[in-house]
């Protein structure tokens, strides 16, 4: 790993990195994190990524630990030293360690941030060419989707079934309805418009969601925004993954059964030249 990593107000080699055991991120989950994509050395949409970060430590009822000016200084030198133009930068907020095992919180919280770098990852061109294949399954996790947690096991064990089923990705339906991936958001196309699940507790208030809904507004492309149902779902002309590592990427199988015409359709491929002209003109500064 190139570069440093932030750890409760030093930078350090990733390697020296250390928490406590009792940090209880550690032994219960307790805490919630961000994934900031940047090109080009330039974080994307940060401020957007922050207040979703000041929305989940709310949720979880946990003083952001930094201001705005210093959690921009941090990244700021974590993009800058890091060994990559394009990266995506790890952010982690716990509450802190505690003196003995106890799920009531402490009296003394000292919360432990986090931030680092990683490559940024973006799926290659014969994966969009070709499309990728997903599977189904009921939303197991729990009722604060939208808080961006670190107890992420739900997460983890169903996007394991789409890995143990050769697929990118597990399309998730609770009650009849669509809610998102394992790790993406889901767009449905039919008949030429785009349909997508409403912000709720439910899912995740997703950055490239909101992109890919700025896009279809600036073009003209009808999206409709409301509950999807499954058979929706099955039924769809084209079916997409969105999030900051995948951008957009075209489900062509879904259990095993063609989405469409079994391709990556044409209203993918408009909207994914949209993303690419954003990404040069506003994410590059090209």
């Amino acid at each position: 790993m190139a570069g440093a990593v932030y750890l409760n107000g030093g930078f350090l080699p990733l390697a020296e990195a250390r928490v406590p055991v009792m940090d209880r991120g550690f032994l219960f989950g307790d805490g919630v994190y961000e994934v900031v994509p940047v090109y080009s050395r330039r974080p994307f949409r940060l401020d957007e990524h922050l207040d979703r970060l000041d929305n989940s430590l709310a949720g979880i009822r946990l003083e952001n630990p930094l201001a705005r000016a210093a959690w921009r200084e941090v990244v700021g030198r974590i993009v800058a030293d890091a060994a990559w133009d394009d990266q995506s930068v790890y952010i982690q907020v716990t509450r802190g360690p505690m003196e003995q095992r106890n799920h009531a919180f402490p009296k003394t919280v000292r919360p432990t941030v986090l931030v680092m770098p990683e490559p940024l990852l973006t799926p290659p061109q014969a994966q969009r060419d070709a499309g990728v294949a997903a599977v189904s399954a009921a939303d197991i996790r729990w009722l604060r989707c939208d808080l961006k947690a670190t107890s992420l096991l739900a997460n983890c064990l169903l996007r394991q079934h789409a890995v143990e089923a050769g697929c990118a990705e597990t399309v998730l339906f609770r009650d009849g309805f669509l809610t998102e991936g394992a790790a993406s958001s889901i767009f449905v196309v039919r008949d030429g418009a785009l349909l997508v699940p409403p912000k709720g507790h439910l899912m995740l208030p997703g950055i490239t969601y909101d992109l890919v809904l700025e896009l279809a507004a600036r073009h003209g492309l009808p999206a409709d925004v409301r509950d999807v149902l499954e058979a929706e779902v099955r039924e769809a002309d084209e079916l997409w993954m969105c999030s900051s590592t995948k951008e957009v990427l075209p489900i062509v199988t879904l259990d095993g059964k063609a989405v469409g015409a079994g391709r990556p359709g044409p209203v993918f491929a408009t909207m994914y030249g949209w993303y690419q002209d954003f990404k040069r003109s506003v994410m590059r500064g090209g």
